[in-house]
């Protein structure tokens, strides 16, 4: 039996610092919780400012505005998108809205930078995708996890080839959210895949890419809408022995952990695999060693995809190297499989 014993860690790659990114003022589509999030930390730890909001309700985008010192608030979305001091807008409406205020925006020649799940299907994201490459506008899913200190670095341990060959990666997010309005109503996109279950398929597809098969079992709430699933992926081609499992649930909380195992080695990330964390490397034998951040690059989260569309804005970028739109798009038509399977359909597809 072998004993896990200390090694330094590596030297890894890191994210670019997000406080020197270029300036962007943003607008915020929807002000909710995410929206919250957002309209908090990118202004704390970017040079990027927060300049207008916009909801359906003039009173709820004037409060928002309010608590987050915004100059601008308006009562429609076509008001923002409109705002001349807007360069880029950040849609965190409900996932059923997605397709249709990324248009709106990009219509107004706004930039942007779409809540994940980016639409309920493939088909509304190469709408939106369509619609920016037409008129060479930057268009991003906010998969904030894929830009977080942890998973840069774990990408690049895996790509070292310290793993030897990947054999299994296991992903899981489950919260106890089914008393949230939103996540239980199918008219607005609702369930567990578009909210959570997109963190594990959407981090085992930065690692290996789109799958070959996809196989779903999970379980269903009166209203029709998924409430847990489990997922299983297999590949082809540079992975034909891998098998991937990504599950996800809102009836219960889980440990929210990820493992990426190897021939030679396996990553432990530690809970909250899809937020700030940290992770362990443990060999064959025994010998292990473990990833933090430094104490100065502590992320709080949104901001380094702030960074990242800053960054690709200036440089006249319409998509991410990072998160490119074909991997929302491979991440979309998983997802689009597992409801299939599933059985979930929502109103107006």
């Amino acid at each position: 039996m072998t004993v896990d014993t200390p090694a330094p860690a590596p030297a890894l790659p890191a994210p670019p610092d997000p406080a020197a990114a270029p300036p962007v003022r943003w607008g915020i589509l929807g002000p909710g919780g995410i929206a919250r999030k957002f309209a908090r930390e990118v202004p704390a730890r970017t040079a990027s400012r927060v300049v207008a909001v916009g909801s359906r309700s003039a009173d709820r985008a004037a409060a928002f505005a309010a608590e987050h010192g915004i100059e601008h608030s308006h009562g429609s979305y076509a008001d923002l998108v409109a705002d001349d001091d807007v360069d880029a807008v950040y849609v965190a409406s409900p996932h059923s809205a997605h397709r249709d205020h990324a248009l709106l925006a990009l219509e107004a020649g706004k930039p942007v930078l779409v809540e994940k799940a980016f639409t309920r299907n493939a088909a509304e994201a190469r709408e939106v995708f369509a619609a920016a490459r037409a008129r060479g506008l930057f268009a991003m899913e906010a998969m904030w996890s894929r830009f977080l200190p942890h998973q840069v670095a774990l990408r690049a341990v895996v790509a070292s080839g310290e793993l030897g060959e990947v054999l299994a990666v296991a992903a899981d997010h489950g919260q106890r959210l089914d008393q949230v309005e939103r996540l239980r109503a199918p008219q607005l996109a609702g369930g567990a895949l578009l909210d959570l279950g997109v963190y594990p398929i959407s981090f085992t597809h930065s690692l290996l890419g789109p799958p070959a098969g996809v196989h779903a079992a999970g379980a269903l709430t009166d209203l029709g809408v998924d409430a847990h699933e489990a997922v299983t992926l297999t590949y082809a081609d540079a992975h034909p022995r891998t098998v991937a499992v990504c599950t996800a649930n809102m009836w219960a909380r889980t440990p929210t952990t990820a493992t990426v195992a190897g021939t030679e080695a396996r990553i432990d990330v530690h809970s909250r695999f899809y937020a700030p964390s940290t992770f362990t490397v443990t060999a064959t034998d025994g010998r292990a060693w473990r990833w933090t951040p430094s104490a100065d690059a502590e992320p709080a989260g949104f901001e380094h995809e702030a960074a990242e569309v800053a960054r690709c804005l200036a440089e006249g970028r319409t998509e991410s190297a990072v998160m490119p739109w074909q991997a929302t798009l491979e991440v979309m038509e998983t997802m689009d499989e597992v409801r299939r399977q599933l059985g979930v359909v929502y109103p107006g597809e």
